[in-house]
């Protein structure tokens, strides 16, 4: 359908003037006829690196992806820009699945998205088949290619099966993609789908856009109402929960409060599930309240914060979840809330498992440096950075750790206290006790374990509750202590603790910042206004989103298919006064400058 150069169709279709990193370099490497595996972060443009190759080449382009909801959204944003897209999965009917098949095999689609499941039946093999002695297959893309890896957080066994694709079909070019694998799951990667020989292309894994943030436990709930109201009033986020239990009761609050919130998790009814998806999709202003289920594949660019109120399993799973904000490049907010007990809660959660004990100490491992990364006094987007194997050129002024610095003291003798506390009182007991004995406080416990009598009682009365809290979750972290799941989160002593307890190490811990004054309205609104440039409080910023939305509803779309937050705030900026000053704004190609540029002029002159 398209003989063009991929400039031409970058502009042309797509709506943007030149490519991003190494975008081109991939898509002259793939439609040159030869493998990639693609490495590049959540809004990095990687569809573009499938899609581009797929139009330059004889045949269809046959995408494999994970989820319907991908594949609905990719679907749709195509087909808005005039390439020829349709997807196979369970959603569809049988009539509908005959309709595809026989356009497919007619030559009259550039991009086929189909599941893993459906493409390796033996019907659709052998569809491919009659494909590849006809009308040809541009390239296999398969999305989402850290699923093939058994020890990610997304495996899915269909994957490993895919090496049929390079079996059958040797001369179609394979692109692998992915926007989260650390140095193992690249290699699983490679082994399990036959890559050795493909060229790697890894982007950096930075998110500059997005402000890292964690908040200390304290009233979890309350805290995220705070976040919500100072910043983000009015926009769509994520806030993930650990259970299903709480996903609902966060979401019934939320929306006690006032909020938009609807629940999202695996235990839900399927129909309700979907058709709340379809309504963050859709709508403006939706707060999905999730478990881990949601997310893979959401491909809303306008999520302006992503906030969880349990601490995710990984950083791998960190950095694709809060990778879900902000995908439009404009600026957006990952904050967390975070307590001892997360750690508790999620050990029990890994240890409990049926997984075999080689996974969890490597489960294990992976919790543990994200609960370094959440004590660390370092740059955020330095730490994330370094877990993926890239560096950061200095401090990224977007995350807390470098907006405000934080203070560390030395916390030598609080620590040997600490762990003698540990010791003394029999390794067997939580955090709640082992305070009460240091802080001198008479309990029944206290008085059952005769505890009264301990070297250790009363000797920490210069340190607050709170602050000795933060030394044993400090501790935790740091490793000088493990939690006994099997003794219902009682304290243990590690190896590690050994030259502590004998003075021979010292131990330097951040001070956690005193609870401050709620900010007033003014201020709360003073972040979102900065983002926006003031677009917020312009009417015709507000005219341009409700023109988006009555479009998007005509065409049964999400808003963002029409444009994403970041062409409106283009438009918003530099007011075009006809279509060829239009046509040249970022993501507006010729069809949607011929589908939707009067609609918008309109406006624009409506509020001239």
């Amino acid at each position: 359908m398209f003989s063009l150069n991929p400039v031409s169709i970058l502009r042309d279709i797509f709506g943007y003037t030149s490519f991003r990193g190494v975008q081109q370099d991939i898509i002259d490497h793939v439609a040159a006829g030869n493998d990639a595996l693609v490495l590049m972060p959540t809004g990095g443009g990687k569809s573009l690196c499938y899609q581009i190759p797929a139009l330059l080449r004889p045949g269809v382009g046959v995408v494999v992806s994970p989820l319907i909801a991908l594949m609905q959204d990719q679907v749709d944003a195509l087909t808005q820009l005039g390439v020829r897209a349709a997807f196979l999965n369970s959603s569809l009917d049988a009539e509908a699945a005959r309709a595809v098949i026989g356009a497919l095999l007619r030559g009259e689609l550039d991009l086929l998205y189909v599941a893993p499941e459906r493409l390796l039946t033996e019907h659709f093999l052998g569809l491919l088949q009659r494909l590849a002695e006809s009308s040809g297959i541009a390239l296999f893309a398969i999305d989402e290619a850290h699923c093939v890896s058994q020890w990610g957080h997304d495996f899915r066994p269909e994957y490993r099966a895919l090496t049929v694709l390079h079996e059958r079909f040797p001369e179609v070019p394979r692109i692998a993609l992915t926007a989260t694998a650390d140095a193992p799951t690249r290699r699983e990667i490679v082994e399990r789908l036959a890559l050795e020989n493909a060229r790697q292309f890894v982007s950096s894994f930075d998110r500059p856009n997005i402000r890292y943030r964690i908040a200390l436990k304290d009233n979890a709930r309350k805290q995220l109402q705070a976040f919500l109201e100072s910043e983000h009033p009015d926009d769509a986020g994520i806030v993930y929960c650990l259970s299903r239990r709480k996903v609902e009761e966060t979401a019934a609050w939320l929306r006690d409060q006032g909020w938009d919130a609807l629940p999202y998790h695996a235990g839900m009814e399927v129909a309700t599930r979907n058709a709340n998806q379809q309504r963050f999709l859709r709508e403006e202003g939706v707060i999905m309240v999730a478990t881990v289920a949601f997310g893979m594949g959401i491909d809303k660019p306008n999520v302006r914060f992503v906030a969880h109120l349990d601490l995710p399993k990984s950083m791998e799973g960190y950095y694709q979840e809060t990778g879900r904000a902000g995908r439009d490049g404009l600026p957006a907010n990952a904050w967390m809330a975070y307590g001892l007990g997360d750690v508790v809660s999620m050990r029990q959660m890994l240890l409990g498992g049926d997984a075999p004990e080689e996974r969890k100490r490597v489960e294990l491992h992976k919790l543990d440096a994200l609960l370094g990364y959440c004590e660390s006094t370092a740059c955020r987007h330095q730490i994330l950075l370094r877990y993926f194997g890239e560096d950061h050129p200095g401090d990224c002024a977007q995350c807390d750790n470098c907006l405000n610095p934080v203070d560390t003291w030395d916390a030598s003798l609080a620590a040997q206290m600490a762990l003698s506390c540990v010791y003394r009182t029999g390794q067997r007991f939580g955090v709640v006790h082992l305070i009460d004995v240091l802080l001198g406080k008479v309990t029944p416990k206290v008085e059952q374990g005769g505890h009264q009598q301990l070297s250790v009682f009363g000797i920490g009365k210069e340190l607050s509750q709170p602050q000795w809290s933060s030394v044993y979750r400090q501790l935790v972290a740091a490793g000088y202590l493990s939690v006994d799941i099997e003794g219902y989160g009682g304290l243990r002593l590690t190896e590690t603790a050994r030259p502590v307890l004998r003075g021979e190490q010292a131990v330097w811990l951040r001070r956690d910042p005193e609870a401050v004054k709620r900010p007033s309205r003014a201020e709360r609104a003073s972040r979102q206004r900065e983002a926006f440039a003031g677009a917020n409080d312009d009417p015709l910023w507000q005219a341009l989103k409700t023109r988006r939305l009555e479009l998007a509803r005509e065409q049964g779309v999400p808003p963002y298919v029409i444009f994403h937050d970041s062409t409106l705030l283009e438009i918003l900026n530099r007011r075009p006064a006809n279509l060829g000053e239009l046509g040249r704004i970022s993501g507006i190609g010729q069809a949607k400058l011929a589908r939707y540029g009067e609609a918008f002029l309109q406006v624009l002159a409506e509020h001239g």
